[in-house]
Protein backbone atom coordinates (compact mmCIF):
# COMPACT_ATOMS: atom_id res chain seq x y z
CA UNK A 1 0.00 0.00 0.00
CA UNK A 2 1.49 3.01 -0.62
CA UNK A 3 1.93 6.13 1.40
CA UNK A 4 -1.49 8.02 0.01
CA UNK A 5 -3.62 4.85 -0.05
CA UNK A 6 -2.66 5.05 3.45
CA UNK A 7 -3.89 8.37 4.57
CA UNK A 8 -6.99 8.01 2.26
CA UNK A 9 -7.97 4.02 3.90
CA UNK A 10 -7.47 6.15 7.48
CA UNK A 11 -9.79 8.82 6.28
CA UNK A 12 -12.22 6.70 4.89
CA UNK A 13 -11.96 4.70 8.14
CA UNK A 14 -13.73 7.58 9.86
CA UNK A 15 -10.27 8.51 11.39
CA UNK A 16 -9.16 12.18 11.96
CA UNK A 17 -5.74 12.81 11.37
CA UNK A 18 -3.57 15.19 13.20
CA UNK A 19 -0.41 15.87 11.49
CA UNK A 20 2.30 17.78 13.34
CA UNK A 21 4.85 19.68 11.41
CA UNK A 22 8.00 18.55 10.84
CA UNK A 23 11.28 20.22 9.37
CA UNK A 24 14.44 17.78 9.69
CA UNK A 25 14.81 14.38 10.28
CA UNK A 26 15.29 15.30 13.59
CA UNK A 27 11.92 16.66 14.37
CA UNK A 28 10.62 13.81 12.09
CA UNK A 29 11.72 11.27 14.36
CA UNK A 30 10.78 12.69 17.17
CA UNK A 31 7.27 12.97 16.32
CA UNK A 32 6.94 9.41 14.81
CA UNK A 33 8.40 8.66 18.29
CA UNK A 34 5.13 10.38 19.67
CA UNK A 35 2.83 8.23 17.76
CA UNK A 36 1.71 10.17 14.81
CA UNK A 37 0.71 8.33 12.11
CA UNK A 38 0.77 11.41 9.37
CA UNK A 39 3.54 13.84 9.24
CA UNK A 40 3.98 17.16 7.77
CA UNK A 41 7.21 19.33 6.18
CA UNK A 42 6.17 22.43 6.73
CA UNK A 43 7.75 25.17 4.13
CA UNK A 44 7.33 27.41 6.91
CA UNK A 45 9.50 25.48 9.43
CA UNK A 46 11.98 24.79 6.74
CA UNK A 47 12.15 28.33 5.85
CA UNK A 48 12.98 29.28 9.31
CA UNK A 49 15.36 26.62 10.27
CA UNK A 50 17.46 26.28 7.27
CA UNK A 51 17.56 29.64 6.18
CA UNK A 52 16.32 31.70 9.66
CA UNK A 53 13.96 33.67 7.29
CA UNK A 54 10.77 33.93 7.29
CA UNK A 55 7.99 31.53 4.96
CA UNK A 56 8.23 34.16 2.25
CA UNK A 57 9.32 32.24 -1.25
CA UNK A 58 12.85 31.90 -0.29
CA UNK A 59 13.11 28.33 -0.47
CA UNK A 60 13.82 26.77 -3.62
CA UNK A 61 11.73 23.09 -4.52
CA UNK A 62 15.56 21.43 -4.41
CA UNK A 63 15.51 22.56 -0.59
CA UNK A 64 11.70 21.20 0.07
CA UNK A 65 13.40 17.58 -1.94
CA UNK A 66 16.39 17.09 -0.04
CA UNK A 67 14.10 18.02 3.18
CA UNK A 68 11.70 15.94 2.46
CA UNK A 69 14.06 12.50 1.45
CA UNK A 70 15.65 13.05 4.76
CA UNK A 71 12.49 13.26 6.84
CA UNK A 72 10.90 10.47 5.07
CA UNK A 73 13.92 8.48 5.46
CA UNK A 74 13.21 8.10 9.27
CA UNK A 75 9.09 9.29 9.87
CA UNK A 76 7.93 5.78 9.79
CA UNK A 77 4.64 6.43 8.15
CA UNK A 78 3.32 8.72 5.30
CA UNK A 79 4.62 12.64 4.87
CA UNK A 80 2.97 14.95 2.91
CA UNK A 81 5.09 17.98 2.13
CA UNK A 82 4.22 21.38 1.26
CA UNK A 83 4.22 22.38 -2.22
CA UNK A 84 3.96 25.55 -2.24
CA UNK A 85 2.90 27.25 -5.84
CA UNK A 86 4.31 24.30 -7.27
CA UNK A 87 7.48 26.41 -7.94
CA UNK A 88 5.82 27.49 -11.50
CA UNK A 89 3.48 26.42 -14.02
CA UNK A 90 1.20 23.52 -14.42
CA UNK A 91 4.68 21.83 -15.58
CA UNK A 92 6.45 23.08 -13.16
CA UNK A 93 4.15 21.47 -10.58
CA UNK A 94 4.68 17.90 -12.02
CA UNK A 95 8.31 18.52 -11.95
CA UNK A 96 7.60 19.10 -8.30
CA UNK A 97 5.55 15.93 -7.59
CA UNK A 98 7.80 13.64 -9.24
CA UNK A 99 10.49 14.94 -6.88
CA UNK A 100 8.77 15.23 -4.25
CA UNK A 101 7.66 11.52 -4.75
CA UNK A 102 10.73 9.80 -5.69
CA UNK A 103 11.94 11.46 -2.19
CA UNK A 104 9.03 9.84 -0.73
CA UNK A 105 6.56 12.05 -0.08
CA UNK A 106 2.98 10.45 0.34
CA UNK A 107 1.43 14.00 -0.68
CA UNK A 108 1.22 17.69 -1.07
CA UNK A 109 -0.25 20.74 -0.55
CA UNK A 110 -0.36 22.77 -3.63
CA UNK A 111 -1.73 25.88 -3.12
CA UNK A 112 -3.49 29.55 -5.82
CA UNK A 113 -0.79 31.94 -4.20
CA UNK A 114 1.21 34.25 -6.94
CA UNK A 115 5.28 33.59 -6.44
CA UNK A 116 6.88 34.48 -4.12
CA UNK A 117 4.27 32.82 -1.76
CA UNK A 118 3.78 33.96 2.01
CA UNK A 119 2.78 32.17 5.12
CA UNK A 120 -1.31 31.99 4.73
CA UNK A 121 -1.44 33.89 7.88
CA UNK A 122 0.51 37.12 6.50
CA UNK A 123 -0.46 40.17 4.81
CA UNK A 124 -0.56 40.82 1.54
CA UNK A 125 -0.98 37.48 -0.26
CA UNK A 126 -2.57 37.66 -3.47
CA UNK A 127 -3.83 34.76 -5.80
CA UNK A 128 -3.31 33.20 -9.18
CA UNK A 129 -6.40 33.32 -11.85
CA UNK A 130 -8.50 30.13 -10.99
CA UNK A 131 -8.14 28.75 -13.76
CA UNK A 132 -4.28 28.40 -13.38
CA UNK A 133 -4.52 26.83 -10.63
CA UNK A 134 -6.78 24.07 -11.11
CA UNK A 135 -4.42 23.30 -14.03
CA UNK A 136 -1.58 22.60 -11.76
CA UNK A 137 -3.81 20.46 -10.00
CA UNK A 138 -5.26 18.43 -13.05
CA UNK A 139 -1.60 18.11 -14.14
CA UNK A 140 -0.47 17.06 -10.92
CA UNK A 141 -3.48 14.42 -10.36
CA UNK A 142 -3.10 12.78 -13.97
CA UNK A 143 0.54 11.86 -12.85
CA UNK A 144 -1.15 8.91 -11.11
CA UNK A 145 -1.38 7.27 -14.53
CA UNK A 146 2.25 7.48 -14.22
CA UNK A 147 2.30 5.43 -10.57
CA UNK A 148 2.82 8.94 -8.92
CA UNK A 149 0.39 8.53 -6.09
CA UNK A 150 0.31 11.14 -4.61
CA UNK A 151 -2.65 12.91 -1.65
CA UNK A 152 -3.38 15.92 -3.44
CA UNK A 153 -4.61 18.66 -0.99
CA UNK A 154 -6.13 21.50 -2.72
CA UNK A 155 -5.06 25.01 -0.72
CA UNK A 156 -6.53 28.06 -1.55
CA UNK A 157 -5.37 31.33 -0.35
CA UNK A 158 -8.86 33.47 -1.83
CA UNK A 159 -10.12 33.72 2.00
CA UNK A 160 -7.74 36.59 2.46
CA UNK A 161 -6.55 37.41 -1.12
CA UNK A 162 -10.34 38.19 -2.31
CA UNK A 163 -13.39 36.77 -0.18
CA UNK A 164 -14.47 33.71 1.56
CA UNK A 165 -17.10 32.95 -1.64
CA UNK A 166 -14.36 32.97 -3.77
CA UNK A 167 -12.15 30.52 -1.66
CA UNK A 168 -15.32 28.51 -1.36
CA UNK A 169 -16.43 28.54 -5.32
CA UNK A 170 -12.12 27.39 -6.00
CA UNK A 171 -12.57 24.66 -3.57
CA UNK A 172 -15.23 23.18 -5.30
CA UNK A 173 -14.14 24.05 -8.63
CA UNK A 174 -10.69 21.63 -6.78
CA UNK A 175 -13.19 19.15 -6.01
CA UNK A 176 -14.27 18.72 -9.65
CA UNK A 177 -11.23 17.75 -10.81
CA UNK A 178 -10.59 14.88 -8.03
CA UNK A 179 -8.61 15.67 -5.60
CA UNK A 180 -7.97 13.94 -2.72
CA UNK A 181 -8.98 17.13 -0.21
CA UNK A 182 -9.57 20.49 -0.15
CA UNK A 183 -7.94 23.19 2.01
CA UNK A 184 -9.26 26.70 2.52
CA UNK A 185 -6.06 28.86 4.27
CA UNK A 186 -6.52 31.26 7.09
CA UNK A 187 -10.28 30.85 8.13
CA UNK A 188 -11.63 33.65 11.13
CA UNK A 189 -13.88 32.11 13.03
CA UNK A 190 -16.01 28.87 13.79
CA UNK A 191 -18.50 30.62 11.98
CA UNK A 192 -16.03 30.37 8.60
CA UNK A 193 -15.19 27.36 9.69
CA UNK A 194 -19.02 26.04 9.30
CA UNK A 195 -19.74 27.91 6.59
CA UNK A 196 -16.35 25.94 4.54
CA UNK A 197 -18.00 22.24 5.53
CA UNK A 198 -21.55 23.71 4.60
CA UNK A 199 -20.03 24.79 0.80
CA UNK A 200 -18.37 21.61 0.07
CA UNK A 201 -20.13 18.21 0.80
CA UNK A 202 -18.71 14.89 0.29
CA UNK A 203 -14.99 16.56 0.82
CA UNK A 204 -11.95 15.83 2.96
CA UNK A 205 -11.19 19.16 4.53
CA UNK A 206 -8.31 20.44 5.97
CA UNK A 207 -7.52 22.59 8.92
CA UNK A 208 -4.58 24.20 9.66
CA UNK A 209 -3.80 25.15 13.79
CA UNK A 210 -1.39 27.62 13.63
CA UNK A 211 -0.24 29.00 17.25
CA UNK A 212 -1.01 32.78 16.90
CA UNK A 213 -2.53 32.47 13.51
CA UNK A 214 -6.01 34.04 12.38
CA UNK A 215 -8.18 30.49 12.73
CA UNK A 216 -9.02 29.75 16.10
CA UNK A 217 -7.35 27.25 18.22
CA UNK A 218 -9.86 23.83 18.34
CA UNK A 219 -9.33 20.36 19.28
CA UNK A 220 -9.36 17.10 16.96
CA UNK A 221 -12.71 16.64 18.40
CA UNK A 222 -13.81 20.28 17.65
CA UNK A 223 -12.57 20.19 14.17
CA UNK A 224 -13.91 16.82 13.29
CA UNK A 225 -17.39 18.10 14.63
CA UNK A 226 -17.32 21.05 12.12
CA UNK A 227 -16.61 18.69 9.34
CA UNK A 228 -12.84 19.29 8.96
CA UNK A 229 -10.98 15.30 9.40
CA UNK A 230 -7.17 16.44 8.16
CA UNK A 231 -5.79 18.63 10.80
CA UNK A 232 -2.41 19.83 10.43
CA UNK A 233 -0.13 22.14 13.13
CA UNK A 234 2.70 22.69 11.41
CA UNK A 235 4.55 25.50 13.62
CA UNK A 236 4.09 23.99 17.32
CA UNK A 237 7.61 21.56 16.82
CA UNK A 238 9.17 24.59 15.41
CA UNK A 239 7.99 27.45 18.41
CA UNK A 240 8.72 25.00 21.31
CA UNK A 241 11.86 24.20 19.81
CA UNK A 242 13.07 27.55 19.33
CA UNK A 243 12.21 28.55 22.79
CA UNK A 244 13.94 25.77 24.31
CA UNK A 245 16.69 26.29 22.64
CA UNK A 246 16.58 30.10 23.36
CA UNK A 247 16.47 29.46 26.80
CA UNK A 248 19.31 26.98 26.76
CA UNK A 249 21.80 29.84 24.87
CA UNK A 250 20.75 32.47 27.23
CA UNK A 251 21.51 30.19 30.27
CA UNK A 252 24.62 28.99 28.95
CA UNK A 253 25.94 32.44 27.95
CA UNK A 254 25.45 33.55 31.26
CA UNK A 255 26.67 31.02 33.46
CA UNK A 256 28.95 29.38 31.27
CA UNK A 257 27.78 26.12 31.63
CA UNK A 258 24.45 24.40 32.00
CA UNK A 259 25.84 21.70 35.12
CA UNK A 260 22.53 23.16 37.52
CA UNK A 261 20.00 23.44 34.72
CA UNK A 262 20.20 19.46 33.58
CA UNK A 263 16.58 18.84 34.62
CA UNK A 264 15.99 21.25 31.22
CA UNK A 265 17.85 18.57 28.82
CA UNK A 266 17.43 15.27 28.13
CA UNK A 267 20.26 13.07 29.10
CA UNK A 268 23.49 11.94 26.97
CA UNK A 269 21.96 8.38 27.65
CA UNK A 270 18.59 9.73 25.97
CA UNK A 271 19.62 11.30 23.55
CA UNK A 272 21.64 8.03 21.96
CA UNK A 273 18.19 6.51 21.77
CA UNK A 274 16.75 9.36 19.86
CA UNK A 275 19.62 8.49 17.45
CA UNK A 276 19.47 4.98 17.52
CA UNK A 277 22.66 4.70 18.69
CA UNK A 278 22.45 0.90 19.57
CA UNK A 279 21.73 -0.15 16.31
CA UNK A 280 24.76 1.96 14.60
CA UNK A 281 27.00 0.20 17.07
CA UNK A 282 25.48 -3.10 15.73
CA UNK A 283 26.82 -1.79 12.50
CA UNK A 284 29.92 -1.21 12.99
CA UNK A 285 30.63 -4.30 14.96
CA UNK A 286 29.37 -6.67 11.80
CA UNK A 287 31.38 -4.56 9.15
CA UNK A 288 33.99 -2.59 11.04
Amino acid sequence: MTGAARIRELLAAGRTINMPGVYDALSARLAAEAGFEVSFVSGYSVSAARLAAPDFGYLTQTEMAQTAREVCRVAGGPVIVDADTGYGNALSAMRTAREFHAAGAAGIFLEDQEWPKKCGHFEGKRVVPAAEWLAKLRAVRDLAREGVDLFLVARTDARAAVSLEDALARARAAMEVGVDAIFVEAPRSVDELRAIAEATPGAVRVANMVEGGRTPLLTPAELHDLGFDLIVTPLAGLFSATRALREAFTTLRREGTMRDHLDRMVSFHDFEQVTDLPHHQGLERRYG
